[in-house]
């Protein structure tokens, strides 16, 4: 028989300070872990809890002790005696224009859980006046499963990280183009049926401002008829095969309008195919897809 070490059955932990507070985390955990075991609620835009961290949007950054510039707190990995201050002058600032930078240039209408953090820290976008340059393009709609509105990308990355290692290793999508003329594409910009899209929707999961979203909710959008407040959703498990993984039917007037993936499921991790995702017509299948006004 092979007799276990208890001491390799402990996890390390870490203990540094989050606004003064003594907090303890597990080794390898990372700052944003510390400031929510601290009760710290931190804005965050281009991080999920189901992909890797890319420090690509900055509205999470934090005071650290003796470092000359704020730090992301998604992706710095916690070590022991850090003294870190989330609701400084400077961090305070920082957040602020970051987030009156990204609504000057894009439209963040359907990024609700931005909206309470311009508030809570005033940003206010159209102080940069009319003349501030804003992403003005045509929504692409190549298919009748999700669209593209580039009026609303922030550049999170997100869609990227999950078209590639984080889930689907599809690699369809990736950034093209520098600074303003940035862009989330396919290769050489084919439209998607000609690209590598498997169409999983994994991107539209991911996506904080609607920026990919359901053609489905696009459409209801368009003609007036979308109401978050009136839908049900429901867990279940999908029926095309055995993996399990876990769905939520989102359900308005009787009808099935979006389909998504807990994050914290074990299987899915809130990722799923084009079965998952976009097979559920056949539960209506005299539905009539709404058209816009």
């Amino acid at each position: 028989m092979t007799m276990t070490n208890p001491a390799q059955t402990h996890e390390t932990v870490v203990t540094l300070t989050i606004d003064g507070q003594p907090v303890s985390v597990a080794e390898g955990a990372t700052v944003l872990d510390a400031c929510t075991a601290a009760g710290v609620d931190t804005p965050t835009l281009c991080y999920a809890e189901n992909l890797t961290p890319v420090n690509a949007c900055r509205v999470c950054v934090v005071e650290q002790s003796g470092s000359r510039t704020l730090v992301p707190s998604c992706s710095r990995q916690a070590e022991a005696g850090m003294e870190i201050q989330t609701d400084t002058v400077r961090v305070r600032h920082s957040r602020k224009m970051v987030l009156e930078f990204l609504g000057s240039g894009v439209d963040l209408s359907q990024a609700d859980d931005l909206h309470q953090w311009m508030d809570h820290y005033g940003s206010d976008p159209t102080r940069y006046g009319d003349e501030a340059a804003r992403i003005d393009e045509e929504v692409k709609i190549q298919d009748e499963l999700y669209i593209r509105d580039y009026d609303k990308c922030v550049l999170c990355y997100k869609c990227v990280e999950a078209c590639g290692d984080d889930a689907q290793l599809t690699f369809a999508i990736a950034v093209s183009g520098r600074g303003f003329g940035a862009r989330i594409s396919t290769e050489f910009d084919v439209t998607l049926p000609d690209s590598a899209c498997v169409y999983c929707g994994n991107c539209v999961g991911v996506c904080p401002t609607g920026a990919i979203q359901f053609k489905t909710e696009y459409d209801l959008r368009q003609g007036g008829e979308w109401r978050p407040e009136d839908q049900t959703v429901t867990q279940t498990v999908c029926s095309y095969c055995g993996v399990g993984c876990n769905l939520e039917l989102h359900v308005q007037d009787d009808s099935i309008v979006k389909v998504t993936s807990p994050a914290d499921h074990s299987v899915t991790h809130g990722h799923l195919c084009i079965k998952g995702r976009f097979g559920w017509t056949y539960v209506q299948p005299t539905i009539e897809r709404r058209e816009p006004a």
